[in-house]
C-alpha cells in the first residue's frame, strides 16, 4: 500500500532472485479503501508516490502498478472474495470486513498481473495465512512466498504507521518485540502450557506506558486456532497487535 520502506525492499530483491536476470518483477502500489474500516486511518495513510517509484527503481523493478480506486472497483461493483474461517479471530475480529477487503484486492491484482509467484512479508501472520488459504481455495496459479520481518535496530517491525508514531510512542513501540522475545525465552526453557506463556506476555504488553492491547493470541500457525499446549510437530505463533496513541501495530514471533 505504498510508503515504502526497508520491509517492502527486501520483498522485492526476493523477488529479484526468485525472477532471475531471464524474469520480471511487479511491483503494485495501491492503497486499498476496502480493507479500511469506518474508524480506520485512510485519509491519514502515508502516500508519498514519487519517493516509492525511485525506490521501486533503484531496486531493479521492471513494472510499477499504481491504479486509481476508481480503476480497481466499478461504481456498481457486487462482488467480493469472502474468507470464512482464518479471518475470524485476531486481527479480523477487530476490524470486521477487513480480509474481506484483502482478499478481493489480492485477487484482483493477481487477475490483472498474473504472477507465477508473489512475495509476501511474514509481519501480517494472519494476511499470509488467508493469502495462501485463498489461493489454494480459489485455485489460483501462482506460488506464495513469506519472507521474514524486517526490523529496526531496536526490534520494532518495519511498518508504513511507524510514520505516524509520536517520538514518544516510538520509544515505547520495541517493548511489543521485547515481549515476543520474553515468550521464546519461556519456550526455550521448557514451558509448554499456553496459557502461562500468554499470562506472561499479557502482564509485558499491558506494562508498556498508554499502550491499549487488542489481542495476544499463541495459535496454530497454519489454522490460526489458538493452543492449550506446544506440542512436538505443531507449528505455532505468539500474535499481538497493540494501540500506542492513535496507532496500531502488529507484530508475531515463530515458536
Amino acid at each position: 500500500m505504498g510508503a515504502l520502506h526497508e520491509g517492502h525492499l527486501a520483498l522485492i530483491r526476493r523477488a529479484r532472485r526468485v525472477a532471475g536476470k531471464s524474469g520480471s518483477v511487479v511491483v503494485s502500489i495501491f492503497v486499498n479503501p476496502t480493507q479500511f474500516g469506518p474508524k480506520e486511518d485512510l485519509s491519514r495513510y502515508p502516500r508519498p508516490f514519487a519517493r516509492d517509484m525511485a525506490l521501486c527503481q533503484s531496486a531493479g523493478v521492471d513494472l510499477l502498478f499504481h491504479p486509481t480506486a476508481s480503476e480497481i472497483y466499478a461504481p456498481d461493483a457486487s462482488v467480493i472474495v469472502t474468507e470464512s474461517s482464518l479471518s475470524k479471530g485476531l486481527c479480523g475480529a477487530s476490524r470486521p470486513g477487513h480480509f474481506n477487503g484483502v482478499c478481493t484486492v489480492v485477487a484482483m491484482l493477481f487477475q490483472i498481473t498474473r504472477p507465477d509467484a508473489a512475495i509476501f512479508g511474514e509481519k501480517d501472520w494472519q494476511q499470509l495465512a488467508i493469502v495462501r488459504r485463498m489461493v489454494r481455495d480459489l485455485k489460483i496459479p501462482v506460488k506464495i512466498l513469506g519472507h521474514p520481518t524486517i526490523r529496526e535496530e531496536d526490534g520494532l517491525a518495519l511498518s508504513s504507521r511507524n510514520l505516524l508514531l509520536t517520538p514518544e510512542s516510538h520509544l515505547l513501540a520495541p517493548r511489543i518485540y521485547q515481549a515476543l522475545l520474553g515468550v521464546e525465552m519461556e519456550v526455550e526453557g521448557g514451558e509448554k502450557s499456553v496459557s502461562k506463556l500468554r499470562r506472561g506476555l499479557l502482564k509485558d504488553l499491558t506494562a508498556i506506558p498508554d499502550a491499549v492491547l487488542d489481542y495476544a493470541e499463541i495459535v496454530n500457525g497454519e489454522t490460526l486456532e489458538p493452543l492449550k499446549r506446544l506440542e512436538k510437530g505443531i507449528f505455532a505463533r505468539a500474535l499481538v497487535a497493540v494501540k500506542l496513541g492513535s496507532v496500531r501495530l502488529i507484530d508475531n514471533l515463530a515458536l
